[in-house]
C-alpha cells in the first residue's frame, strides 16, 4: 500500500478500535455519504474483523436529501418515519453501537425555504426523543467522524486548484485524528489520559460560575451543583470505553439553566441544518436569550430558536485552548464537529445528563430541578480566540484564571 492508503487503513482501524470500541458480538450501525463508499467498505472490514455480529451501513445523498426539499409538499416536512425512529432505539435498546461519519454541506440548502428545513428538523427532533435521549446519556457507544466529501473539501480549501482539495482535506483529517503519527492508537490513548487528567482538576475546583470576557463577549455562567466535567472518552451503560468525537480536545460541562448573563459573540461560523448562520450574537437575562443578531443566516438562527422552550437555553459549555492540533492548522472548516474542538463553545438546547453526578439515573422532571436544560436539540456555536479571557469563580466568590489570550492558564 502506498502512504495515503495506509493512512486510511490506520483511520478506519482506529474508528472500529478507539473510536466506537467495537466489541465481539455487537451490531453496528454506519451511516455514511455515497461519496465516502471506498471508506466505508475499509471500515466495515475493520468492523468484522473486530468480531461485530452485523454492519448496517444506511447512506446518505445530498442530491436525494435535496430534491425532497425542492419538490415535495409541505405536509412533507412535518413528516418522519417513526420506524426509522425505532428501530435506532432498538440499536441502543439491544447494545449496538453508532458511527457516523457526519459532513454537512454547508451550502446545501441555498435557496430552500427556511421554514421547510426548521419543519423538518422538528419532525426528527420529535419523533427521536427517546433515540436522542440514549445516545446523550450514554446508554450505547457512539462516535462521529469525519471524511471528504467533494462539497465540504470546496468550502474548506476554495484556494487550491479543484484536483488538490480532496487530497489536502483527507491530510488535514489524518492530522487531527493523529492518524498521521507513528501509533495512532497509542497516541490517542495519551491523549484521552491527558484530557481525564485536566478534568479530574476541574472536578476538583467546583467552580461555582465562569467568567467570559473578549471581543463582543461578556458573559457570566452559573454551573449546576454538582457538575462534573467530562472530555476524551466515555463509558456506555455496560462500562465499555468509547470516544463520541474523532476528533475531540475539548473539556466540557453542565450551566445551570437559568445561570447564564450577559453577551456572546461568535467566532466562527455555524452550520444549522444546512444554512451557515455567522457573526452572530446572543443576549442572555437570567439563561434565556432575549435578543440575538445574525449578519448572515438571521432565519436560520430564529427558527432554531424557536424549535422549543429549550432552545434558547445553553446545555453545554466547553473549554479548548488555541494552541491545540485543528486550532494551529488556521482554518475555519465549516463543520461544528472540526471547529468545535478548534474552539472554546457552547451548546445550545439539551444538557448531557453524564454532566450531573447520578444525572444518568435522573427523570427529565428530575434534571430540570437540578438545573439541567431539556430540549429536543442540541447544536454547538463557536466563541473562542485569541483574545478571549476566562475566569472561574470558587464557592468563596475567589475569582481563578483559566484562560488568557485564548489558552490555559491553570486549571
Amino acid at each position: 500500500m502506498n502512504p495515503f492508503e495506509q493512512h486510511i487503513h490506520k483511520y478506519a482501524e482506529l474508528v472500529i478500535k478507539v473510536g466506537v470500541n467495537l466489541q465481539p458480538g455487537q451490531v453496528l450501525y454506519l451511516g455514511a455519504p455515497l461519496e465516502c463508499a471506498e471508506f466505508v467498505r475499509i471500515i466495515v472490514r475493520k468492523a468484522y474483523e473486530a468480531g461485530a455480529t452485523y454492519v448496517q451501513v444506511v447512506w446518505d445523498d445530498d442530491a436525494v436529501t435535496r430534491a425532497r426539499f425542492e419538490y415535495a409538499s409541505d405536509e412533507s416536512f412535518h413528516y418522519y418515519p417513526q420506524w426509522i425512529a425505532s428501530s435506532m432505539e432498538q440499536l441502543a435498546e439491544s447494545g449496538g453501537a453508532l458511527l457516523q461519519i457526519d459532513v454537512p454541506n454547508p451550502e446545501l440548502y441555498d435557496g430552500i425555504d427556511n421554514a421547510k428545513v426548521s419543519a423538518a428538523r422538528l419532525a426528527a427532533a420529535t419523533a427521536r426523543q427517546k433515540y436522542l435521549g440514549y445516545v446523550r446519556s450514554n446508554k450505547l457507544s457512539w462516535c462521529l467522524i469525519n471524511a471528504p466529501t467533494q462539497a465540504w473539501a470546496d468550502k474548506a480549501f476554495p484556494e487550491l486548484p479543484y484536483p488538490e482539495r480532496i487530497q489536502a482535506l483527507w491530510e488535514a483529517v489524518f492530522h487531527m485524528t493523529r492518524v498521521d503519527q507513528n501509533d495512532p492508537v497509542s497516541a490517542w490513548q495519551q491523549h484521552i489520559q491527558s484530557l481525564k487528567s485536566l478534568c479530574g482538576k476541574l472536578n476538583e475546583k467546583q467552580y461555582k460560575k465562569l467568567h467570559y470576557k473578549g471581543p463582543g463577549t461578556d458573559l457570566t455562567i452559573e454551573l449546576v451543583d454538582q457538575h462534573v466535567w467530562a472530555g476524551g472518552s466515555s463509558l456506555n451503560q455496560a462500562g465499555v470505553e468509547f470516544i463520541a468525537n474523532v476528533p475531540t480536545e475539548e473539556v466540557f460541562t453542565m450551566p445551570r439553566r437559568q445561570g447564564t448573563n450577559g453577551t456572546v459573540s461568535s467566532t466562527m461560523p455555524l452550520i444549522l441544518s444546512g444554512t451557515i448562520v455567522d457573526r452572530f450574537s446572543l443576549t442572555f437575562q437570567d439563561g434565556k436569550v432575549t435578543d440575538f443578531s445574525a449578519e448572515v443566516g438571521y432565519d436560520a438562527l430564529q427558527s432554531f430558536l424557536e424549535t422549543d422552550d429549550g432552545a434558547r437555553y445553553l446545555g453545554e459549555v466547553a473549554l479548548v485552548p488555541q494552541d491545540s492540533p485543528i486550532s494551529n492548522l488556521n482554518r475555519i472548516f465549516y463543520n461544528t464537529g472540526v471547529d468545535e474542538n478548534a474552539s472554546c463553545h457552547f451548546a445550545l438546547g439539551s444538557a448531557y445528563p453524564f454532566n450531573l453526578m447520578g444525572g444518568t439515573c435522573l427523570s427529565k422532571e428530575e434534571l430540570l430541578e437540578r438545573g439541567a436544560n431539556i430540549s429536543m436539540v442540541h447544536e454547538d456555536f463557536m466563541i473562542g480566540s485569541d483574545q478571549l479571557d476566562i475566569d472561574g469563580e470558587l464557592a468563596d466568590g475567589t475569582l481563578v484564571p483559566l484562560f488568557r489570550n485564548g489558552n490555559w492558564v491553570e486549571a
